[in-house]
């Protein structure tokens, strides 16, 4: 190659340089913008995928029936909702069931396991997560406007499955992190860090087996551990009722039963 030549090309490149730093920056930016969505665009499509918000917003009462199995134990869970914010819970075993209910200001349990037969008030840190049950939409719908905080803190796997990670920082102090399928935006995984009595307590829910009730998609597999644990609660989902009738009453806590006195003796 003369030296003529080498000039010519030199000069040819210095001019298509610009050009192809140009190509590059702008094919960057458009990869970038690809995978550079916000918490809200993220949330939104999860949003849409379980059904859209309009067809979330018409589901005023819920009851979810599911069957329950911890190694060779066995039991039957029962959560019932009503807007805005009521929901009744039934942990059911040989007949029995363990009540917890909040009317969407007071929330109370009957407890017949521990030998209570009545209905006892809640404390506030027991009842937190009785709470957020109540909330029939879930969390992530309407955030800001439930006083919670949402940051897209990237992506992480979930059991090797790509998932975008969302923290939401609850209005009760609470903390959850929202692991979503990044094609189906549908749930995978929920990491629970909540406050008891000045402990804290983590724990983990799975997801999966989603299928379609009439237009929303509800997973009919959920299991639930301790953080850290390798034992998990199953859960697998029997029936999901919408749009039930509900009374109130369901909800509101019952008139203590209180035994008659006996008469006294000679009288």
């Amino acid at each position: 190659m003369t030296i003529h030549t080498r000039r010519a090309l030199a000069a040819k490149f210095a001019e298509v340089y610009p050009f192809f730093l140009t190509a590059l920056a702008v094919f960057l930016s458009l990869a970038s913008g690809a995978n550079g969505q916000t918490v809200d665009e993220v949330i939104a499509k999860n949003i849409q995928a379980r059904g859209g918000l309009e067809k979330l917003k018409t589901i005023k009462t819920l009851r979810t029936t599911v069957k329950f199995s911890d190694g060779s134990f066995r039991a039957e869970f029962r959560q019932e909702n009503k807007r805005p914010g009521k929901v009744r819970e039934e942990f059911i075993v040989q007949g029995m069931a363990q009540i917890q209910a909040y009317d969407g200001k007071t929330g109370w349990q009957i407890s017949p396991f521990s030998g209570r037969r009545d209905p006892d008030l809640m404390s506030q840190d027991d009842m937190k997560s009785l709470v957020v049950d109540g909330d029939i939409d879930g969390p992530l719908v309407d955030y800001k406007e439930k006083g919670h905080k949402a940051e897209l803190v990237g992506h992480d796997s979930m059991e090797g499955t790509d998932c975008y990670k969302i923290k939401l920082s609850m209005k009760n102090g609470d903390t959850r992190y929202y692991y979503l399928d990044t094609d189906s935006y549908l749930e995978l995984k929920v990491e629970v860090q909540t406050t008891i009595r000045g402990g804290l307590q983590e724990s983990e829910l799975y997801y999966g087996d989603y299928e379609q009730v009439n237009g929303i998609y509800y997973p009919f597999a959920v299991e639930q551990a301790q953080k850290g644990s390798s034992s998990r609660a199953q859960f697998s989902v029997d029936k999901i009722e919408q749009n039930v009738d509900l009374d109130d009453t369901l909800f509101a806590m019952p008139a203590a039963k209180t035994e008659a006195k006996k008469p006294s003796a000679g009288k």
